[in-house]
This record gives structure tokens, sequence and C-alpha cells, in this order.
């Protein structure tokens, strides 16, 4: 049996716990604290597992073997690009989780125009500038396996994600957008008040939970693939809200996105 992405399950019967190793990149180390906030199912889910290296709980050294990296965050600067490239290598599984590390997130907004930056802001550029890159995704970086998505993730979508990660599924990754979950659960659309939302062209599988609280979405699951952009800032023009709006609001989350750098 093989998982979703074509590997081996890492986890079969009595055999030993898989060894995972948890790093931060450029972030608020939010999603990381989300795993911990699965109170009731934690210790059922670290009893799965090997930890050997978690960035967030200890200061020790990461091991030099181990079996499933998960990684949060942007890659911001060549070490981090080093880091991402090393893990990539010695894992046999490597999950993205949150926006930064699936989309390059927040830190991507500073993507566009990036090496001009420091120039703009430091008469003398300092010597710490030189390490930094461009922001962009882990998965810009090297091939991922699992993405945790969403800013911050949902606790028990990472749980869902290890165990397909730890046994192997064909369960299908969502590619719908977000505006199919709201008709399922009956909620009124922003756009009907003449209020930006970014649920017709975001990726849909958290259950579109900001609108269900009342708060149009932000777009932070990231474009899905079957998004139409000029049908979408047709849409806004035809409730009142200027495309331009649309577009900008865009880049909070998407920026890095080559479909909205007018690429592939």
């Amino acid at each position: 049996m093989t998982n979703a992405n074509g590997q081996r399950p890492l986890r079969r019967g009595p055999a030993a716990a898989p060894r995972v190793v948890v790093a931060g990149l450029a972030s608020c180390f939010g999603c990381q604290l989300q795993i911990t906030n699965v109170e009731a199912h934690l210790v059922d889910v670290l009893g799965q597992i090997d930890v050997r290296y978690w960035q967030l709980a200890s200061s020790d050294p990461m091991p030099e073997e181990f079996d499933v990296a998960v990684v949060e965050g942007a890659v911001t600067t060549e070490e981090a690009e080093r880091l991402v490239r090393t893990l990539r290598e010695r894992a046999r599984v490597l999950v993205a989780i949150g926006a930064c590390a699936t989309t390059a997130g927040i830190p991507g907004m500073a993507a566009a125009g990036f090496i001009e930056r420091p120039r703009q802001v430091y008469e003398h550029v300092p010597a710490a500038c030189g390490d930094m890159i461009a922001p962009r995704a882990v998965g810009a970086v090297v091939d991922v396996d699992f993405e945790v998505r969403s800013c911050p993730i949902d606790s028990l979508d990472f749980v869902d994600v290890l165990q397909r990660a730890l046994y192997g599924s064909n369960k299908a990754v969502p590619t719908r957008t977000m505006c199919g979950d709201c008709k399922r659960n009956e909620t009124e659309c922003f756009f009907g008040k003449g209020t930006l939302c970014l649920g017709l062209v975001t990726r849909a599988g958290c259950g579109a939970r900001c609108v269900n609280l009342g708060r149009p979405c932000n777009g932070c699951r990231g474009l899905s693939p079957d998004a139409n952009l000029e049908s979408a800032r047709a849409a806004c023009g035809r409730y009142g809200v200027p495309a331009s709006d649309f577009d900008r609001a865009l880049e909070m989350f998407n920026q890095t996105n080559p479909v909205l750098r007018g690429g592939e």
C-alpha cells in the first residue's frame, strides 16, 4: 500500500515510531502552537511518533537522521534555503504547514521588488541583508509531500495530514473554491452587501469558517487551481466592488503565485 504521493506508509503495525523533526522558518510560529492546541488528542498523536527535534520546544540541535520533517514558515534567507534542502534530502516525507510555508504568506508580501528594497531603507546596506533572498514558499525550493494550509492551521487538519503521512491514504486534496462550501453552509454572501470576499478564488478545505463567523475570506489558503480570476474580477464589478481592491487583497497570501504574477 502506498500513500497519496506514491510512498509506502511510514508506520505499520508494531514497527518503531517514525522519527519527526519540526522546524520553523520566517513566521509567527502560530501554526506550531496550533499543534499543541489539540489537547484532547495530543498524547495519542505524539504516541504514534518519535519527536526528535522541535524548534519551538527545545534548543537541542537537529539530529542527522529522521523520517518526517514538518516545516512552518517561508524561505527568506540563504541559510533557510540550505536548511530546507537538507530536510528534503534526509526526510522520507516533508510536510509544509501554514500559509507562510505553503504560499509564502505574509513574508511573501515583500517579494515584489525585494532586491531593491534594502537600498530604499538603508543608506549603507547592513551585511546581514546579504543573506536575505526574496521570500518564497517551501514548495518553491523543494518538493513537498503534504501541505496543511490556512493561517493559522487547523489542529485537526494537521492530525489528519499526519495520519495520512504515517499510514497512507488515497484521500484527494480539494481544489474547489470556497464559494461551494459557503453555499453548503447556507451562509449569506458578502458580495450581496457590496463587501469584498476572496472565497470565490480561494482553495476550499477549511469549511469556510471565517465566513461562518461573519468575516469575509481573506484567502489564507491560497489560490485554488480552479480559480478564474477574470471571471472573479467581473463578478466584483457587478456587485460594486472595485477590481483593484480584489487584486490588492489577493497579494496578502498570493504575492509569489506565478498565476497572480501573470505566469503559468
